[in-house]
């Protein structure tokens, strides 16, 4: 069984980008809250062992970095058990929405619960344990078009082409975490990235996130320029920003939150561009007023 090991603990003192003004209205996509034993158990199958990220704490990143609004993801070491991500949620109806993993089969009145507290889409988590893979796909693809939400995938891009077809045939909206989830170091001419690239191009979404998780030279993260600029210009209109606080798994040490802003002015360096990508987009899927 491979060791389970302890994260090590966020930036402490997160601050806004240095290289431009966060626009009003910005939303952070990618973020999770989490809870520790007894209250809040952790899966047994596990990738990694988090400090604990409290709600309190996240909305004071928030405010310190410029952010209106944040998107709660249900992380993947608390599995299916949704609690904590949901009273998160209902603690902050106006300000937050969240992204939840569950398996088929729900009661209505659960879903609708969900859906009443704040949950606008499913995850589905391919590459960590805790997570919910691709095998019954179709079936949650139906599930989010019933409920109005999309789905979001964390998988890693150089996955895709055989599986590009089936996932493009899904009837709701596609939302992929970190760029792909690859390595820099794969190219962005890889046959991955050229169908992520193909499926953001057709409609669906793409966060521009993870650079710490894709790099392979380290901050400033240069490695990533071209993945997320190929990205926007794909489609401008359908990329969104997120901090991927509190930056598990982190094992080179959490990185800088305001490194990870200033990134954007070489990830997305037209300032309209870099509006949409904060505040317009996802105000437009999160369905934030």
């Amino acid at each position: 069984m491979p060791e389970i090991r302890d994260c090590p603990a966020p930036d402490l003192h997160p601050g806004g980008p240095t290289r431009y003004r966060v626009p009003a209205g910005a939303v952070d996509t990618h973020a999770h809250v989490i809870g520790l034993p007894p209250a809040y158990p952790l899966v047994a199958d596990r990738s990694y062992t988090p400090p604990a990220a409290p709600a309190d704490r996240y909305l004071a990143m928030l405010d310190a970095t410029g952010m209106a609004n944040g998107v709660l993801v249900q992380v993947s070491v608390h599995g299916t058990d949704n609690r904590l991500m949901v009273e998160t949620l209902r603690a902050n109806r106006e300000r937050l929405r969240g992204i939840a993993v569950i398996p088929l089969g729900l009661p209505d009145g659960e879903l609708a619960a969900l859906k009443e507290a704040g949950v606008v889409g499913l995850r589905l988590n391919v590459l960590f344990g805790g997570g919910v893979g691709l095998g019954q796909v179709e079936s949650y693809g139906a599930l989010a078009r019933e409920m109005g939400w999309h789905l979001q995938f964390l998988l890693d891009a150089r996955e895709l082409p055989p599986i590009a077809g089936r996932l493009s045939r899904l009837p709701v909206p596609l939302v992929f975490d970190h760029m792909g989830h690859m390595p820099t170091s794969a190219g962005v001419d890889h046959p991955g990235f050229r169908a992520l690239l193909g499926l953001v191009a057709d409609g669906n979404w793409v966060k521009l996130s993870g650079a710490f998780r894709d790099s392979v030279t380290g901050p400033p993260y240069a490695d990533t320029i071209p993945f997320a600029r190929a990205l926007n210009d794909a489609a401008p209109e359908r990329c969104l920003w997120g901090s991927d606080w509190p930056h598990v798994a982190a094992w080179d040490g959490p990185p800088r939150t305001a490194t990870l802003l200033d990134l954007m002015a070489d990830w997305v360096p037209d300032a309209d561009r870099r509006r949409m990508v904060f505040a317009d987009n996802p105000r437009r899927l999160y369905g934030f007023g």
